[in-house]
């Protein structure tokens, strides 16, 4: 985690305040900068809180900020 001017509250703030959280879309996050800036613990516990799903790959983390089914086609 990542300590000074940037709090991991802010930056938990910041990220799910982004328009696509608010219209349901999704949001990706480089998995190192989660874990550098809030710790991987604290923000699956949010995406949990708010009702979302996340899937991980290649090092990134997608978030789909609605509490549709998730269908993979491929």
């Amino acid at each position: 985690m990542l300590s000074g001017p940037l709090s991991a509250e802010t930056w938990l703030r910041d990220v799910f305040s982004a328009k696509q959280v608010l219209t349901g879309g999704i949001i990706r996050r480089k998995t190192r900068d989660i874990e550098r800036y809030v710790g991987r613990e604290a923000f699956e516990t949010e995406v949990r809180r708010r009702g979302y799903q996340a899937i991980e790959n290649a090092g990134h983390i997608i978030v789909f900020c609605n509490q549709e089914r998730i269908r993979r086609i491929v």
